[in-house]
């Protein structure tokens, strides 16, 4: 059956499966490594860092409402070949950057480059696939993610990613040639290619006056947005504490294991995890997440322990799959019908949490990361749960919702 299926799939859509897999790979060989060369190469401050990490996730912010509808506008080949480029572009920004200011000046437009390219590509997957087979296609995408991240940070280790800029160099090759592939692919294939929108584009005060008006989607855009603070300390604040703390003498290599590590387990726990948290109501699964998250980051403070930091890391990830493999079905469930790519595209103001974490991550380094672990990240992990309150007003209110509904729908059976 699967066999079959995978037949069935687009040259396009395996395009951006497999370029998504080496683009994953160079990628995740380099920027995560950026924090640990920012401090330990170039001795820029953990706050500093902080600041220039946040960065990519602030544009990403600025411009991801409007990413999926620029590619409607003007249509997903223009989008793609333009942003591809460009990336590729910053990538060789990073490798010849010798100023601080240069590699904020990058990172930025690292953000902007991901999240107009990567709305974009989902986009085109879902138009060149058939809807029974789109479940797969976009697992088979997350797949090539981790995949990708595996290897990545091995090979970045390899490369000198925490003492050298070269291994931008190879992400801009990769990148020039994944573009390379798209324009060969897109001139084999004009007819799968969509016929670009001449809808309006949506108003961002119109799409917040919605759903801030909306009693469970709120509290769930609140909620997740800590437990997007909460993720955004394992490659921000964790790498920069590795690399940092005294009595962790190996730390820029045990990080790169530790990633490869975290990918390697989400496609060992993915199915399972997403088959047993199905059964709940989906903000279930959120807090669960929220949960498992908060502990590993105090995991991560308890010592330098390499079986902790290791269990930490288990942790870390089955929250992060709670969390996240969840969170469409959830947008889907409580958002009106004719609302739902404003929904979708509002939640994406969650990564706030990605802005926030580098910056106070970095503040807690500066002050206690050579004197106390659990000082750095007891707080943070304290700031995570603080989300749970928002996700379990959402559970209440979606439950009560539900049962109200199921309680219309019997008086109206009865009536009848």
């Amino acid at each position: 059956m699967i066999p079959k299926a995978l037949k069935s799939i687009h040259p396009l859509a395996w395009t951006i499966i497999i370029g998504t897999m080496f683009g994953r790979v160079v990628t995740s060989m380099s920027i995560p490594f950026l924090a640990i060369y920012l401090t330990g190469t170039m001795n820029v401050s953990a706050t500093q860092t902080g600041f220039i990490v946040a960065a990519s996730s602030l544009a990403g912010v600025s411009i991801s409402f409007y990413g999926g509808y620029i590619s409607d506008r003007i249509g997903r080949k223009k989008v793609m070949l333009v942003s591809v480029f460009c990336w590729a572009a910053v990538f060789f920004g990073f490798a010849a950057s010798t100023e601080v200011w240069m590699f904020f000046v990058v990172n930025v437009l690292n953000g902007l480059c991901r999240s107009v390219f990567e709305p974009a590509s989902r986009a085109l997957l879902s138009d060149t696939t058939s809807p029974e087979h789109k479940l797969l296609v976009f697992n088979l995408r997350y797949a090539a993610i981790n995949i990708g991240v595996v290897f990545g940070p091995i090979l970045g280790l390899q490369l000198g990613s925490a003492e050298s800029t070269f291994p931008f160099l190879v992400a801009g090759i990769v990148y020039v040639v994944y573009g390379f592939v798209l324009v060969i692919q897109f001139a084999a294939h004009r007819s799968a290619l969509p016929i670009p929108s001449e809808a309006a584009p949506p108003k961002i005060r119109e799409a917040l006056s919605v759903t801030s008006r909306d009693r469970i989607f709120l509290p769930v855009l609140i909620g997740t947005t800590f437990c997007v603070l909460g993720y955004g300390h394992f490659s921000s604040t964790l790498a920069q504490y590795l690399s940092l703390t005294p009595g962790i003498s190996n730390g820029k290599e045990l990080f790169s294991y530790m990633l490869a590590m975290n990918a390697a387990v989400v496609l060992l726990v993915q199915y399972p995890i997403v088959k047993t948290a199905s059964r709940f109501r989906p903000v279930v699964p959120l807090i669960l997440g929220n949960v498992f998250v908060a502990i590993s980051l105090l995991m991560f403070g308890m010592g330098h322990s390499l079986f902790l930091l290791l269990a930490g890391v288990f942790v870390f990830t089955v929250g992060e799959v709670l969390m996240f493999t969840m969170m469409d079905m959830l947008i889907d469930r409580i958002a009106k019908p004719e609302w739902k790519g404003t929904y979708f595209g509002t939640i994406g103001f969650n990564n706030i949490g990605n802005v926030v974490a580098p910056i106070v991550g970095g503040l807690l380094l500066d002050r206690f990361a050579l004197q106390s672990g659990f000082a750095v990240f007891a707080p943070l992990a304290l700031l995570t749960a603080c989300g749970l309150p928002f996700l379990w007003a959402a559970h209440k209110r979606l439950t009560a919702k539900e049962a109200g509904a199921e309680g219309n729908g019997n008086t109206a059976e009865k009536l009848a």
